[in-house]
């Protein structure tokens, strides 16, 4: 806490992410946005509704793998997984700012990265334990940029959320290039050729050809939910904040 308290009068502010999932500053007015920030944060960090969506996620992820990756041999295949709020939880870092009446910026998001806080999302660690089982490679794919690596390596190390792989990003939200590099085998020395089969995410661009438009178009748009695409609730922040109020 004392890191964010010292830095509550910092000014840079991070501008919203419309590829990704790391905490962005938001939209609307200040209290507005303090208000429904409370309210988003006192739901994912307290009800039980929360936890329960999140362990039925990483349930039907974990059944739809089985069936999916029946036949294919070891170490042949992926999942690709985002880190924070669908691997990892921040809400430490939201109530705190909630606490200090601050918006997000970027000095008290590196402050926090650096604290190596956050903690596994309900349910994280038994399905990545399954994608080993099942002889699969472990891709976390985040938007956390490539300054926070670093201590965004030795968080995931500390609370042992195993992977084969770690990308952040350099300027480039999208992450359709990093996806293609795991298939390709050119995302770490160490890691051949292999097929991404599953992908699990809290923001609509942690899926491969789907956005914000996605909406308008037809139902068969999300078909892929539910058996490849695996989705987290995240109210507190997104690119649906992009969205008009309608």
């Amino acid at each position: 806490m004392k890191h964010l308290a010292y830095l509550a009068c910092c000014v840079s502010v991070v501008a919203c992410s419309s590829g990704g999932s790391v905490p962005p500053q938001p939209t609307q007015s200040s209290s507005a946005a303090g208000s429904d920030l409370r309210r988003s944060v006192h739901w994912m960090r307290n009800s039980a509704e929360f936890e329960a969506i999140v362990l039925q996620t990483y349930s039907l992820a974990g059944q739809e793998l089985r069936k999916s990756v029946e036949g294919k041999a070891p170490g042949t295949w992926a999942v690709a997984l985002d880190a924070d709020e669908t691997l990892i939880s921040n809400m430490d870092y939201e109530k705190e700012l909630v606490r200090l009446g601050q918006d997000s910026t970027d000095e008290l998001w590196m402050a926090w990265v650096a604290r190596r806080e956050a903690s596994p999302l309900p349910g994280a660690l038994q399905f990545l334990d399954l994608v080993q089982e099942l002889g699969g490679r472990i891709a976390v794919v985040t938007n956390r940029r490539d300054r926070d690596c670093p201590d965004t390596r030795a968080n995931l190390e500390t609370i042992r959320v195993p992977f084969d792989v770690l990308l952040c990003r350099a300027d480039d939200r999208e992450k359709e290039p990093r996806w293609e590099s795991i298939q390709k085998g050119t995302a770490a020395p160490d890691l051949s050729p292999v097929e991404i089969v599953m992908w699990l995410g809290d923001n609509i661009n942690d899926f491969p050809d789907m956005g914000q438009e996605s909406r308008f178009s037809s139902p068969e748009a999300f078909g892929d939910f539910g058996s490849r695409f695996f989705i987290f609730p995240n109210p507190s922040y997104g690119s649906w904040e992009a969205n008009p109020f309608d």
